[in-house]
């Protein structure tokens, strides 16, 4: 898929690929402690301080997964931009970078075209699934479709039970709820051919 899209004269590279449960954790608890800016569904950024423990987690999910979430942790998901138009040291990951005018439209025009080809799809789309549309995030899903259909709740409870992640009980409580919102509710896989 890369190669092919050198050939449209789209530098496609990877700015996120496997992820770890400490690294995912060590993203979770920056954002739930207010070391690492939390930004809305506009990009924007948000003040944690008078945020009950419901409300910046459910802020935090906006844009990053609970650790033990991830699709990053299956191997099969990657995050990309266009190299040609933006460094990685520039791109901040948010949608308007992926629309009209921004670095990454070319791409996000030619994956709708062709990432199926190739056996990719994207998985967080609006009004299908929890996880706030991310175009740059691409799953593979010959490989992620099995990973999902084995998802299970309890060694992700058991996981998280036994870990540092800042607000433990009140993810625990409402734990399949999430896992429903924010794994399991996908984008549909498309058929593979």
């Amino acid at each position: 898929m890369q190669r092919a899209a050198v050939s449209d004269g789209i530098d496609l590279q990877i700015c996120s690929g496997y992820r770890n449960f400490e690294k995912q954790l060590s993203i979770w608890n920056a954002k739930a402690s207010g070391k690492r800016v939390l930004l809305n569904r506009e990009s924007q950024p948000v003040s944690i301080e008078s945020l009950s423990s419901n409300q910046l987690i459910n802020l935090i999910l906006i844009w990053s997964a609970i650790p033990g979430m991830s699709r990053h942790h299956w191997g099969t998901d990657i995050d990309i931009f266009d190299a040609n138009k933006i460094s990685r040291e520039q791109l901040r990951l948010i949608p308007s970078e992926y629309q009209v005018n921004g670095p990454c439209f070319e791409l996000n025009q030619w994956l709708n075209k062709h990432a199926q080809d190739y056996g990719f799809y994207r998985p967080y789309q609006p009004q299908l699934s929890g996880v706030s549309p991310e175009p740059w995030h691409l799953s593979y899903f010959p490989i992620s479709a099995a990973y999902l259909e084995a998802y299970d709740l309890q060694s992700v409870k058991s996981v998280l039970a036994s870990s540092d992640i800042l607000e433990k009980e009140t993810i625990l409580a409402q734990l399949e709820s999430l896992i429903n919102e924010y794994v399991i509710r996908v984008a549909p896989i498309p058929n593979s051919q």
